[in-house]
């Protein structure tokens, strides 16, 4: 898959979100974008964000997740999943229904990713 759109082909909620993340991202300074199989991801000295779609892998109507890394693990109730896959990697995965949820609080935890992306003291 080549492009955001062929990712989310059939699925207009999940493009509209996986843009809104974009913008988002966009608005915090240079990313590059790579879109693989299973997901889009946003970079810098590594992976920090990444949107994908649940209903690929199981049986769900959520449109897209956003899940990003952070050095340390965050407490919201927002979250559907918090995995802890490295020593100091906690990946928070958020379920998007609506492009409302990305609001000031998701941005916070965006510009948080993308600062530590570019922390070569994290970097892999």
């Amino acid at each position: 898959m080549a492009t955001p759109e062929e990712f989310f082909s059939g699925s207009p909620d999940g493009l509209a979100l996986y843009r809104a993340v974009a913008d988002i991202v966009g608005s915090l300074g240079p990313a590059s974008v790579e879109v693989g199989k299973s997901q889009i991801a946003f970079r810098r000295l590594k992976g920090f964000a990444y949107v994908w779609r649940p209903g690929q892998y199981v049986k769900s109507d959520v449109p897209a997740v956003l899940s990003f890394g952070l050095p340390h693990e965050l407490d919201s109730p927002r979250f559907k999943e918090i995995a802890h896959p490295a020593p100091r990697v906690w990946m928070h995965h958020l379920e998007l229904r609506d492009v409302s949820e990305l609001d000031a609080e998701v941005r916070s935890w965006l510009e948080a990713a993308y600062e530590n992306a570019g922390n070569q003291r994290y970097s892999h």
